[in-house]
C-alpha cells in the first residue's frame, strides 16, 4: 500500500481520483482477506464494502493522503522564504491568465482538507 502513496503530499486529486483509490484499496483488501465462506450453502462469496471496513477499521487511503498532505503543508509553511519550495507554494506568476475556469491547485486541496477537519476558518 505504501508504494501507492509515494509522493502523495504533492498530488492534486479530484473526486474521480478518490473513487479510484478507494476501489484500489477495497480490491487489495479483498485479495488479502479472501472470499467469505457461507456456512449454510458452503459457497464462497465476495466480501462487501461494509464488511471490509469492519475487518480493517483503520483510516482509509483518502484520509491517510489528506493527513500526509497537511503534514507536508505545515512543513513547507515553516520552511520560510529562504527555500524554493515555499516560493513555489505562495508565488504568483506574472502575465495574463488563460481563458476559462482557473485550474485546481495544490493549495486549494489543502484548504478543503483544513475545512473538513474544522480548521478552515482559522487565519495563519
Amino acid at each position: 500500500m505504501l508504494v501507492v502513496l509515494y509522493g502523495c503530499e504533492t498530488w492534486l486529486h479530484t473526486l474521480r481520483d478518490e473513487r479510484r483509490l478507494k476501489v484500489f484499496e477495497n480490491r487489495a483488501f479483498r485479495r488479502i482477506f479472501g472470499p467469505k465462506m457461507v456456512e449454510v450453502t458452503g459457497e464462497c462469496v465476495k466480501i462487501h464494502n461494509e464488511e471490509l471496513t469492519d475487518l480493517y477499521p483503520s483510516p482509509n487511503i483518502i484520509g491517510l493522503i489528506k493527513s500526509i498532505r497537511m503534514r507536508w503543508s505545515w512543513h513547507v509553511a515553516h520552511i520560510g522564504e529562504r527555500r524554493g519550495v515555499y516560493r513555489v507554494l505562495v508565488g504568483k506568476p506574472d502575465g495574463k491568465r488563460p481563458l476559462g475556469r482557473p485550474r485546481h491547485r495544490w493549495g486549494d486541496n489543502i484548504k478543503m482538507d483544513l475545512q473538513e477537519v474544522g480548521w478552515g476558518n482559522r487565519q495563519a
